[in-house]
């Protein structure tokens, strides 16, 4: 099983940016996904997540309004959008794919993900 995150990069406060996660091995349908974020100096965080099942979509209190998770069946792919970013959204992007259908107040812990991609560097610069 293999998830690839990627589509960071340098973006100027207020811009946006669209991550995807691919996946081999498994089918996404089947699992909730999860973007987490890690800055620097910081713990990682939960930003977003969704439950393939019922397409139930979470949010950090910091991505809601500004992110959208959005998934791809056909290219087994899950995205996020994210809108006006701002320096404090500077960080490295993770995506993780969990077998259990998480709920709102499990989405976010890191130990129910199974699978993990690498990581993309999103950076928010003037």
């Amino acid at each position: 099983v293999q998830l690839q995150a990627y589509g960071g990069g340098l973006v100027q406060p207020g811009g946006s940016l669209r991550l995807s996660c691919t996946a081999s091995g498994i089918s996404l349908g089947y699992y909730t996904i999860g973007w987490f974020r890690q800055a620097p100096g910081k713990e990682r965080e939960g930003v977003s997540g969704i439950r393939r099942i019922n397409e139930q979509r979470y949010y950090s209190r910091s991505a809601k309004d500004r992110f959208t998770i959005s998934v791809d069946s056909a290219k087994n792919a899950v995205f996020l959008q994210m809108n006006n970013l701002q320096p404090e959204d500077t960080a490295v992007y993770y995506c993780a794919a969990s077998p259990s259908g998480l709920i709102a107040s499990t989405w976010s812990r890191e130990s129910q993900y199974d699978y993990w991609g690498q990581g993309t560097l999103v950076t928010v610069s003037s």
